[in-house]
């Protein structure tokens, strides 16, 4: 199925008890903000961080994509979250934390079958049931929760993030089948620039469609490594031009700079002139 065009390079998750950075986030170089009710909120907080979050989205946050993350049903905020934000004309689409199969999406359909669903996938249950999971109906998109899934496998940090990987290409594989968006998790060290430009670029070259990101200090590097470069760009453009000159003289094959283009290059060129014009569109 095809990728989705509308750019995620950079989702930034904001807490839904701040005020200021609720403000701020419209201002954001972000494709998405996820607000988030959840870890980022004290138990004492979530009834107000509620209010306050359904409040805010009734302004105006421009062309980013507005997600909200709800409690799980099973706390004692979950399916009051879901309720508050089922119709809300602000938000685009309800996250979903710990997400392990697709009954767990099944029962926040049912109280917000309006809504667009996301999965957290951050649990081993959830890594070995990431097929299910992306073929639910209501799914549009995954989000990575590496920083529990690395607590749940007892793994210890790596900069290739190898004891990830299985995890990381299980749901990779699963978005793809099911043709739903897919972004990386969090880097911590927010501070760490070349750490995070590694990350991102190793997340981008496994294909991911962005990253989420815990500071606005990071949007600047996601933004640039998932968006196509302008050799990438270029590239594309000449390959589309050889295959289209080669199929005029009766060729299904072209050749451009010494490597061979079929049809399957044309359609991946494609797609990354795509989502070059809605990256620019988004900047206009």
């Amino acid at each position: 199925m095809p990728q989705p065009v509308r750019p995620y390079r950079s989702v930034l998750y904001i807490p839904g008890s701040r005020e200021r950075a609720l403000e701020k986030a419209r201002t954001l170089a972000a494709d998405a903000i996820i607000f988030d009710l959840e870890d980022a909120v004290a138990p004492d907080e979530k009834v107000a961080a509620r209010s306050i979050l359904a409040q805010a989205l009734q302004d105006d946050y421009g062309a980013r994509v507005r997600i909200v993350r709800v409690n799980a049903l099973e706390t004692e905020w979950g399916r009051q979250d879901v309720q508050a934000f089922a119709d809300h004309p602000g938000v685009d689409a309800l996250l979903i934390p710990k997400v392990n199969s697709a009954a767990d999406l099944d029962a926040v359909a049912r109280l917000a079958p309006a809504k667009p669903l996301w999965a957290m996938m951050e649990t081993a249950l959830g890594m070995l049931n990431a097929g299910q999971i992306a073929a639910h109906p209501a799914l549009q998109g995954m989000v990575m929760g590496t920083n529990d899934l690395a607590k749940e496998l007892g793994s210890r940090f790596r900069p290739d993030r190898l004891p990830l990987q299985a995890g990381l290409g299980l749901c990779l594989l699963a978005a793809r089948a099911c043709g739903r968006v897919i972004v990386d998790g969090v880097y911590n060290a927010f501070k760490d620039d070349e750490g995070l430009r590694a990350e991102c670029e190793q997340g981008r070259d496994m294909g991911f469609d962005g990253k989420t990101l815990i500071h606005p200090l990071q949007l600047d590097i996601a933004n640039a490594a998932f968006a196509p470069s302008m050799a990438e760009v270029e590239l594309a453009r000449r390959q589309i031009e050889a295959y289209d000159a080669a199929l005029a003289q009766g060729q299904a094959v072209a050749v451009v700079d010494g490597k061979i283009v079929e049809n399957l290059h044309v359609v991946t060129a494609k797609a990354v002139l795509a989502k070059a014009e809605a990256i620019a569109a988004l900047i206009d």
